[in-house]
């Protein structure tokens, strides 16, 4: 299968809270996605692997998606092994993407920065032909994306560009509020995390509003880039 972005996250919830809304918007412009969750996130205080599953496939339906994968690896203590490494592999060269979205840089989560070099490490290997992956009983041909992009998500950090979303931020809200156990509901007696406060999900809004004041749009998401981007021409600012 060819499709245009592979979205990776440590946990499911990363992808729709750091670019939920970028993804949205590039379904609505015909472009295919699919997630793949490193973990279950079998570790979070809220919910269980099973409601995680089920609030997975729901965001997953909410945003338009191709396909989900969850790769099973160990929630907060992330390696990057060449077990993983591999696991990456076989899923880049399963779905030969143009651009992969992958984990913030640096980040509250240990699992979140730890996440961003293991998948940027696969997109290298991916690309190696003396890696040899077999998939189905099939050999797999090699695939190295032309992009990673890491997405921002509890820290604060400045972004390299951003991406216009603001026609597609209710769709990201009701993505990331899929995950019921995980966010703020009032009504729930499970314990309050620091995701699981009616701030924080503000901060969904405002910190895209301001992103877009500071781009001159209403909502944005904001990403770091690995090497230095060309641009073709000046076409496609928003001015």
């Amino acid at each position: 299968m060819k499709i245009d972005i592979l979205a990776f996250g440590a946990h499911p919830d990363d992808v729709e809270l750091g670019c939920g809304g970028t993804i949205a918007k590039l379904i609505s412009e015909g472009k295919t996605c699919v997630i793949v969750d490193l973990t279950k996130g079998e570790l979070g205080t809220r919910g269980t692997d099973e409601t995680r599953k089920e609030e997975a496939a729901a965001s997953a339906k909410i945003l338009g998606i191709v396909a989900r994968e969850n790769l099973g690896m160990k929630d907060g203590f992330l390696l990057n092994s060449e077990e993983y490494q591999m696991r990456i592999v076989e899923m880049i060269r399963k779905y030969r993407p143009e651009i992969v979205l992958a984990n913030a840089i640096d980040d509250r989560h240990p699992d979140h920065a730890k996440a961003a070099k293991l998948v940027s490490d696969a997109c290298f290997l991916a690309g190696l032909r003396k890696i040899e992956t077999i998939s189905k009983g099939e050999t797999q041909d090699v695939w190295r994306p032309k992009h990673i992009f890491h997405y921002i998500q509890w820290r604060d950090i400045k972004p390299e560009f951003v991406i216009d979303i603001s026609e597609h931020l209710e769709k990201k809200l009701e993505a990331c509020m899929a995950y019921k156990t995980q966010f703020y509901d009032p009504s729930s007696t499970e314990p309050v995390t620091p995701i699981a406060t009616k701030e924080f999900f503000e901060s969904l809004t405002y910190r895209a509003q301001d992103l877009g004041r500071l781009s001159g749009v209403a909502f944005a998401e904001g990403f770091t880039t690995e090497r230095l981007i060309a641009l073709k021409n000046f076409e496609g600012f928003v001015l």
